[in-house]
């Protein structure tokens, strides 16, 4: 890795706690939606909602729905699986205030992103974020999770109206950064979308596989086949960077 210029992040479940921020989304959407589920439960409705096993969210990063489209298509499943009214048009945008009310009030950073951030610009690499969400959502994302005057967000899906896994929105955020691709890492929590994507755009994937958070479940196969470098925690980044003699929150200088 000698010659990294910079460094792009995925921001949920990579920089941010995305997948805790749905928890309390969904507690509250339930209380109100689903009275008769128990809270013991709410876990289910949080697996369910990450998976998208129908892949509206894809077709969304694909530019074949809209937003708005992909989320009521989600809720409706959900509701649909654990007792739920159907959602229209008229209602969706008062579900989705509850909704969205509880994950914007719960977006925090993982303890582990700041002081990795730090130690990456102190080695002199340029940061930024690369995601398959608007920016201006994203944006906000990051400054409600104090992230952002350090990471920058430069491609979201409407940037070029689609996302990743198409090598052109990795290709574009590098052009953003101002760093050669090949030069460039990319840390994502998606072994497909974000590490073997970037690496197959020309860029170093590297996927950050945190206990407990993977979307889907992935065979150890499928990870041999994809061969990319892979971290537990954003701690062990800066290592596998070989940025020599720094450790997460360690100011140094660039090997």
């Amino acid at each position: 890795m000698t010659g990294l210029e910079g460094v792009l992040f995925d921001i949920d479940d990579t920089l941010v706690a995305t997948r805790e921020a749905f928890g309390h989304a969904w507690s509250a959407t339930a209380r109100r939606y689903l009275p008769d589920l128990p809270p013991e439960r709410d876990a289910e409705l949080v697996t369910m909602w990450r998976e998208d096993i129908n892949g509206h969210y894809s077709a969304y990063t694909r530019g074949e729905v809209g937003y708005v489209e992909q989320r009521l298509a989600r809720a409706n499943e959900v509701h649909a699986a654990f007792g739920g009214p159907v959602l229209d048009a008229g209602t969706f945008d008062e579900w989705d205030a509850v909704f969205d009310g509880g994950f914007r009030a719960a977006w925090v950073a993982h303890d582990d992103a700041s002081a990795v951030v730090d130690a990456l610009l102190a080695a002199g690499l340029a940061v930024g974020a690369l995601s398959n969400a608007s920016v201006a959502y994203q944006t906000d994302k990051l400054e409600r999770s104090g992230l952002l005057a350090r990471v920058p967000m430069l491609v979201g899906v409407d940037t070029l109206g689609f996302g990743k896994p198409d090598a052109r929105v990795f290709l574009e955020a590098c052009r953003l950064l101002g760093t050669d691709p090949a030069r460039t890492a990319y840390v994502g929590d998606e072994l497909d979308v974000d590490a073997v994507a970037a690496r197959d755009a020309g860029l170093v994937g590297i996927w950050v596989d945190r206990p407990g958070g993977r979307r889907h479940a992935i065979s150890d196969a499928e990870i041999a086949e994809a061969d990319v470098t892979t971290i537990a925690s954003l701690d062990e980044l800066p290592g596998v960077l070989g940025l020599l003699g720094i450790s997460a929150g360690t100011p140094a200088t660039r090997a």
